[in-house]
């Protein structure tokens, strides 16, 4: 089969090479997943495992890329709940190869049922920003109606997820960026916007949850923002940043079928869009995630027609 296989974690996005690699099997309570369409966070070139295996020993060259969306073409000894031919999506462990492939082995837990009116390419934009927007919101955050949210990077792959669950869920958004994506984060469903090139995070009112993509200074200043009993939560790694009387939470995001679920079904009725910058095939990938100018929003490979 064709992958995406990285050797040299100084090169970064650029020592990305397409290769044949051996299709892999599927191992107890495992599936073989046909990759229609598979999504890329290049922060993983900065994770350990996608380096090294849980005993921290080289595992290069590895495939990175951890969503996908595609077709169940074979079922490991003892693997239930899917069945061959099943249309799938979901978030693939972060310690074996990834979704960059036409095939990937991975557990049967971590992939959820996906409807045949949801596109693949759709699908594959679905996990990683959709389970983290979730769990941060709504396991972490503790969000409830009525509340206010500050969504920084509301108008990014992940920021407009949590606007939009948030926005439905009953609260009150407050979306930051550079000011050229105020209009698109208004449209996300966030009723201000703070542009960040203008510095101004400060005139923002006391909010119950903080939700931060970006961490350094402007997560420090954003703890110093949060109500008595609010929530400052992050997904850039532990942080400085601590706010009196406020909760403050990094987490890794977990695959969890129920609450993909829950996730597609409100893309099927409309209840939520996702951010989708660009679409490339498989032979075309290393130069998708090394374009020559900015891309805004998710880039997905599709690896079948």
């Amino acid at each position: 089969m064709k992958a995406i296989v990285v050797t040299d974690q100084a090169a970064g996005t650029a020592g990305m090479r397409l290769v044949d690699r051996p299709q892999p099997q599927a191992a107890i309570n495992d599936v073989v997943v046909q990759v229609h369409a598979s999504g890329f966070v290049p922060t993983e070139l900065e994770w350990p495992s996608t380096w090294t295996d849980r005993l921290d020993r080289d595992r290069t060259p590895s495939i990175p890329g951890h969503e996908l969306a595609g077709v169940v073409a074979a079922l490991g000894y003892g693997t239930t709940g899917l069945s061959v031919g099943q249309r799938v999506f979901g978030l693939a462990d972060w310690y074996r190869d990834g979704t960059l492939a036409e095939y990937v082995a991975m557990e049967a837990r971590n992939l959820a049922p996906l409807p045949g009116d949801v596109d693949f390419i759709v699908g594959a934009s679905l996990p990683i920003s959709g389970l983290t927007a979730w769990q941060g919101l709504f396991v972490h955050g503790r969000l409830q109606a009525g509340q206010s949210v500050l969504v920084h990077g509301a108008a990014g792959a992940v920021g407009s997820i949590v606007t939009q669950l948030a926005r439905e869920a009953g609260a009150y958004v407050i979306g930051t960026g550079r000011g050229a994506h105020r209009q698109k984060a208004l449209d996300f469903g966030a009723k201000e916007f703070v542009s960040l090139d203008n510095d101004v995070l400060e005139d923002v009112g006391g909010v119950d949850l903080v939700f931060d993509v970006i961490g350094g200074d402007i997560g420090k200043r954003s703890a110093r923002l949060i109500r008595a009993g609010g929530t400052l939560v992050s997904i850039v790694g532990p942080s400085e940043a601590r706010a009196a009387d406020a909760l403050a939470v990094d987490f890794v995001v977990d695959s969890d079928r129920a609450q993909l679920t829950e996730i597609v079904q409100r893309v099927r009725d409309g209840r939520l869009r996702t951010n989708i910058g660009t679409v490339s095939i498989l032979d075309d990938a290393v130069a998708a995630f090394n374009p020559t100018e900015r891309i805004d929003g998710k880039t997905i490979i599709r690896t079948r027609p």
